[in-house]
């Protein structure tokens, strides 16, 4: 049976990368409150036969635009977020020759769980 993922993480190997992802995931959260700050002010200066630019809008461009390198930073390393702001985070792994996940949360100092591709968090099973 061919694997979803071509990546996958031992435990160590998402140990290693936890310090950076913790990084990401704070940059990410910030950079979207940025975005839904400025979509809030746009949204509000719209009106019919409007033209919008100006600095707010570079500001919002740059804003989406980090938003997008930090989303492809998780995906080209194939990690799933699950949830942004809870730090929910998805690693495909192999654990007795299954394709599994290595479940993460940000306010978990380890490693300590897995679970099936298609069970989610409250399917996670410890280590």
């Amino acid at each position: 049976m061919p694997f979803h993922f071509t990546n996958h993480y031992t435990r160590d190997e998402v140990r290693s990368l936890l310090p950076q992802i913790r990084g990401w995931l704070e940059k990410l959260r910030a950079s979207l409150a940025e975005v839904a700050k400025y979509e809030k002010r746009i949204t509000g200066l719209l009106a019919p036969g409007q033209d919008l630019g100006g600095e707010m809008v570079n500001r919002w461009v740059k804003a989406v635009v980090a938003v997008e390198q930090l989303f492809a930073e998780f995906s080209k390393r194939e990690i799933q977020i699950k949830d942004v702001d809870r730090g929910l985070l998805d690693f495909p792994a192999i654990i007795g020759g299954r394709e599994v996940f290595l479940c993460w949360e940000q306010d978990d100092d380890d490693i300590e769980f897995w679970h099936e591709l298609d069970s989610g968090f409250a399917g996670r099973e410890p280590l």
